[in-house]
């Protein structure tokens, strides 16, 4: 990986892309609230258990299909695989902030890159933040495995930074959770590269019903 791609990786990855990711808790606000989530501890344990089973993982896996149709220029797969996902959204929450984080990341896009064309990716789809990440990495000539691994890190810094901000936890306690975290993304991204379609699944009905119970939480600091 070059000097130029890896910066374009970090640009990706960095909390000031413009969208919006710092406004979503996906479901931690409520797990916090109800007293489930007290600590780090229970914070990596939430994340690791999503790393290995929930819907985050499977998300990855789409992004690579989704890269690598778009390297063959399979427009038709491209708009499979972001329908497929927007399906399995557990929540109006879930879908509605994948949405809004794709739509904001591809109009960043189209004015970063502004000689591509276009023409397959019209705004009035709804794209997901994994689909669109995947032309993102394309477009920037980053590898799929370290796109993943991107991609994987940028949500766990998310959402140990709203940890950081509910529960609440020090700065560095954030710091030392996400080195933790290091291992369980690495093999999330070793499984999603090989992953099989007929092995596409995932548990998460706790981050659903945290989502949907949120929709409603009568204070919240985080999007809904």
């Amino acid at each position: 990986m070059d000097a130029t791609a890896l910066l374009k990786l970090l640009q990706l990855t960095s909390p000031a892309l413009p969208v919006g990711a710092y406004s979503y808790s996906e479901g931690l606000e409520t797990l916090v609230d109800r007293e489930l989530i007290r600590s780090a501890a229970d914070l990596q344990i939430w994340l690791t258990e999503s790393l290995a089973t929930g819907s985050i993982g499977m998300e990855a896996a789409i992004l690579i299909r989704a890269q690598r149709a778009i390297q063959q220029g399979n427009q038709p797969t491209v708009i499979y695989w972001n329908h497929w996902l927007s399906a399995t959204r557990e929540t109006v929450e879930l879908q509605q902030q994948n949405w809004q984080m794709g739509r904001s990341l591809l109009k960043l896009l189209q004015n970063l890159y502004p000689d591509r064309d276009w023409s397959g990716w019209s705004m009035q789809e709804n794209w997901n933040l994994a689909i669109v990440f995947a032309l993102a990495a394309e477009l920037a000539e980053i590898d799929e495995r370290t796109a993943l691994l991107g991609y994987l890190h940028s949500w766990a810094s998310n959402l140990v930074s709203a940890g950081v901000k509910l529960i609440p936890l020090g700065q560095t306690a954030g710091q030392k959770l996400l080195l933790q975290l290091a291992a369980p993304i690495t093999i999330s991204v070793d499984r999603s590269l090989v992953l099989p379609d007929d092995q596409l699944f995932s548990c998460s009905w706790g981050l659903a019903i945290a989502s949907m119970t949120h929709e409603t939480q009568y204070s919240r600091l985080f999007r809904s």
